[in-house]
C-alpha cells in the first residue's frame, strides 16, 4: 500500500467512524433542498401538464400545512427512538462482546444512512413549512406543490428505512454477524499490509543497530495508529542516516519513552542537531490516537475476536459456543497470515539502500495473542480445547516452514502440559489426547514434506 493510499485510509476510517458527519450532510442538504425546491415551485406553478398534476399535492395551504407538521412531528420521535436503538445496541455490544467492537458499529453504513434519511426528512418538512402562505381564500396563497409531495415521498422513505433499519440492527446484534465483519475487516487489512509471500523469498531483515544508536523519543502519548513511511524516509536520507522503528503498530506509547533509534548511514555517531532534526520529523511521521484502529494494524482484529472468545468464557456470560465460533475466526485469519511476509517493513531510497525499518508482529507474536487467553480461561471445557487442538493442526497444514512448525510445537506443548492440570473425565481426557495426536501427526508430515 502507497504512502498515499495510507493517508486516505487513515482520513476514511476516521470519517467513517463518526455518527455526526453523513447525518449532518444530510440536514444541510435537505436545509438548501427545502429553500430552492419552493423557489422552482413559484416559478413552474401551473405549468405542468394534468398527467403530471394528478401525482402531485393537491390540497390547499391548510392541508399542506398539516401534511408537513405530521411528518416534522412523527420523525422528532422516530428519530428519538432510532437514537435510542444505537446507544442501547452500543451498550450491549461493549457489555456483551467487546468495548473494541463499538468501532464496527459507528462506522456502520446503515446506522449512518438511517439517521441522515430521518434528521434529513423532518429539516426538510420544517423548511418547506414556513413557504406555505396564507389560506385558500387569500389572493396571496401558496402551496409548493413540487415540495410538499418530496416531503410525503421522503416521509414514506423514512418509514422504509426505519423497517430496514430495525432488521440490520437485528441481524447486527447477532455475533456471528460481528465474528465476520471482523474477519472481513482484518483479512483487508491484511491483503493491503501483507502482500509478499515468504514461499517465494525469505523474510526481510531488519539492519543490525549499532552502538552508536541514538534513542527516538515520542513527544506524545496514545495508541501507534499508522506512520508516514514517505515522511521517515525524508528524514532518514536528508541526514544520511537509518531509523529503526520498534514499536508495533497498536502498541500503546507513552511521551518521553524510546520508539526506535537513529544512527549514520555508515554506523557513525550523529552530531546532536542531526538527531534533534530526525527527531522532530520522526516524532511528526508517527501519528497516534487515543484508541486503536485497523489501518495499519493487523493484530486489531485478533485483539477484538480473542476479546469475544474470552468474554463468552467468563462466569458472568458462560457461553463456550460463542468462544469456539471465535476461534474459527481466529485459525482462519492465523492461517492467512502464516501464508504471508511477516518480516519487518524495509523502506528503501533510490540507490537501494535501506532508511526506514518498521517492525511488525510475527507469527509468534499473532499466535501469542491468539492463544494465550482463550488457553488461560478455557483450557476446562472440552470444546474450547479441542478446539485450541484444531487451531494449532490447521495452522500446521497452512505453512510449513522450520520455524513456523517449531512455533506450533512449542504450544502444543503448553496446552497439552494445561490441559493434563484440569480435571477432565476419561473420556474427555481421551478426546484431548486424540486431538493433540493428530496436531503430532500433521507436524510429522509437514517435516517429511519441507
Amino acid at each position: 500500500m502507497s504512502d498515499d493510499s495510507r493517508r486516505w485510509a487513515v482520513l476514511r476510517e476516521a470519517w467513517r467512524t463518526q455518527l455526526w458527519p453523513i447525518p449532518a450532510l444530510g440536514v444541510l442538504t435537505a436545509a438548501g433542498l427545502g429553500i430552492a425546491l419552493p423557489a422552482l415551485d413559484a416559478r413552474v406553478v401551473g405549468t405542468f401538464p394534468d398527467a403530471v398534476t394528478g401525482y402531485l399535492f393537491s390540497g390547499g395551504p391548510d392541508a399542506a400545512r398539516t401534511v408537513l407538521s405530521v411528518i416534522a412531528g412523527s420523525l422528532v420521535t422516530v428519530t428519538s427512538l432510532t437514537f435510542s436503538l444505537t446507544v442501547v445496541t452500543l451498550q450491549l455490544a461493549s457489555s456483551q462482546f467487546s468495548p473494541r467492537l463499538l468501532r464496527t458499529f459507528t462506522r456502520d453504513r446503515v446506522v449512518h444512512a438511517t439517521l441522515a434519511l430521518l434528521l434529513a426528512t423532518f429539516t426538510y418538512a420544517l423548511t418547506v413549512l414556513r413557504t406555505v402562505r396564507a389560506s385558500l381564500d387569500s389572493p396571496s396563497a401558496f402551496v409548493p406543490q413540487l415540495s410538499v409531495s418530496l416531503a410525503f415521498i421522503l416521509g414514506l422513505g423514512s418509514v422504509l428505512g426505519l423497517v430496514v433499519f430495525l432488521a440490520h440492527l437485528a441481524r447486527q446484534l447477532r455475533v456471528e454477524s460481528l465474528l465476520k465483519e471482523v474477519h472481513a475487516e482484518t483479512s483487508e487489512v491484511m491483503d493491503n499490509l501483507l502482500t509478499g509471500s515468504p514461499a517465494d523469498e525469505g523474510e526481510p531483515v531488519a539492519p543490525t543497530t549499532p552502538a552508536t544508536a541514538v534513542p527516538l523519543r515520542m513527544g506524545r502519548s496514545g495508541f501507534l495508529t499508522s506512520t508516514d513511511e514517505r515522511a521517515l524516509l525524508a528524514a532518514a536520507a536528508g541526514a544520511d542516516a537509518v531509523v529503526s522503528i520498534d514499536r508495533l503498530p497498536g502498541e500503546f506509547l507513552v511521551a518521553g519513552t524510546p520508539v526506535g533509534n537513529v544512527w549514520r548511514n555508515d554506523g557513525g555517531a550523529l552530531d546532536e542537531e542531526t538527531v534533534t532534526q530526525v527527531q522532530q520529523r520522526v516524532r511528526k511521521a508517527i501519528r497516534t490516537g487515543f484508541e486503536r484502529t485497523a489501518t495499519e494494524d493487523i493484530a486489531f482484529g485478533l485483539r477484538q475476536l480473542v476479546d469475544v472468545a474470552v468474554k463468552a468464557l467468563s462466569p458472568g456470560v458462560n457461553d463456550p459456543t460463542t468462544a469456539v465460533h471465535a476461534l474459527g475466526y481466529i485459525s482462519a485469519l492465523l492461517c492467512t497470515a502464516a501464508g504471508r511476509d511477516l518480516g519487518p517493513s524495509l523502506v528503501r531510497d533510490d540507490q537501494g539502500q535501506v532508511r526506514v525499518a518498521l517492525r511488525r508482529p510475527d507469527l509468534r507474536t499473532l499466535l501469542d495473542l491468539a492463544l494465550t487467553q482463550p488457553r488461560h480461561y478455557g483450557v476446562g471445557d472440552p470444546e474450547v480445547t479441542t478446539r485450541l487442538f484444531s487451531l494449532l493442526r490447521e495452522l500446521a497444514w497452512s505453512t510449513s516452514r522450520p520455524g513456523h512448525q517449531r512455533l506450533i510445537e512449542e504450544h502444543l506443548g503448553i496446552l497439552v502440559a494445561a490441559t493434563e492440570r484440569q480435571e477432565l473425565l476419561d473420556a474427555d481426557r481421551l478426546r484431548v489426547t486424540v486431538e493433540a495426536g493428530l496436531v503430532r501427526q500433521v507436524l510429522l508430515e509437514a517435516g517429511a514434506h519441507g
